[in-house]
C-alpha cells in the first residue's frame, strides 16, 4: 500500500514508518501537522496519485489538540473512498462517534490506540481491514464504550449476545473470530449477525449493512 503519514513525533514516524517498509509498504509521504497532511493529500489527489490509505494522529499542531482527527474528517468528506486511520492515545468513545458519523462515514474507518501499534500483526491485519473498506475500532475502545453505556434506541432491540456479537464486530472481528471468541459454531454466529441486521432494519441485500451496524452501534453507545 502507499501510505501518508501524519504525527508530530519524529520517533513515532520512525518507528511506524519501520513497521509498514519492513512489511512490504510505501510511506509515500510524511507530514508533521494537520495543515500538512489536508495539503499533502489535496496535492497527490489532485495529481492522480492519491494514497491508498493515510495513517494520522489526533493530537497534532497547529492547535495541538484534535487537529489530526479534524483533519482525517475533511479528507474524508471530500474523498469519500480514502480510507484513514486515525491513533489516539485516549481511550474514549466521543472521538470515535465523531469520526465514524461524521461526513463520507460509509467505511474504511480504523480508530486505534497508539500503543498497542507495537502488536505489528494486528496493526497490520487492521490497515488491511480498512484498506478494504472495513471499519477496525481497538477492543480496549470497545470495552470502555460497552461498560461506560446502557444500550439505547434501536440496541434496546438486541439480545446481550447479539450486542456482545456487535461488540466484537465493532472490534473488526470476522464471523470466524467471533466464533472463536464466544466458544460458538460458525452457524451460531451466522444467525446471531443476520438477527442483528434484522433488527437495526437492514434488509438482506443491503450495501454495507455490516459497516451500518457498526456505526449504529456506536451512535447509541
Amino acid at each position: 500500500m502507499r501510505i501518508v503519514l501524519a504525527d508530530d513525533s519524529v520517533l513515532i514516524r520512525a518507528g511506524i514508518r519501520e513497521i509498514l517498509t519492513s512489511n512490504a509498504h510505501e510511506v509515500i509521504r510524511e507530514c508533521e501537522d494537520a495543515d500538512e497532511l489536508v495539503a499533502t493529500v489535496d496535492a497527490l489527489a489532485h495529481a492522480g496519485t492519491a494514497p491508498d490509505i493515510v495513517i494520522t494522529d489526533v493530537r497534532m499542531p497547529p492547535g495541538n489538540t484534535d487537529d489530526g482527527l479534524r483533519a482525517a474528517i475533511d479528507l474524508r468528506s471530500r474523498y469519500r473512498d480514502l480510507p484513514m486511520v486515525v491513533l489516539s492515545a485516549y481511550v474514549t468513545g466521543p472521538y470515535v462517534r465523531e469520526l465514524l458519523n461524521g461526513p463520507g462515514a460509509d467505511g474504511a474507518v480504523g480508530y486505534l490506540l497508539k500503543e498497542k501499534v507495537g502488536r505489528v500483526a494486528d496493526f497490520l491485519r487492521a490497515l488491511e481491514t480498512v484498506s478494504r473498506g472495513g471499519v477496525v475500532i481497538d477492543p480496549e475502545v470497545v470495552r470502555h464504550v460497552t461498560r461506560a453505556h446502557s444500550p439505547q434506541g434501536p440496541l434496546a432491540r438486541l439480545t446481550a449476545r447479539e450486542r456482545e456479537v456487535l461488540a466484537l464486530m465493532a472490534d473488526g472481528s470476522s464471523n470466524a473470530e467471533i466464533a472463536s471468541k464466544l466458544f460458538l459454531s460458525g452457524a451460531a454466529v451466522s444467525k446471531h449477525v443476520a438477527n442483528v441486521f434484522a433488527k437495526l432494519g437492514m434488509a438482506p441485500g443491503e450495501d454495507n449493512r455490516r459497516v451500518k451496524a457498526i456505526l449504529t452501534w456506536f451512535e447509541y453507545n
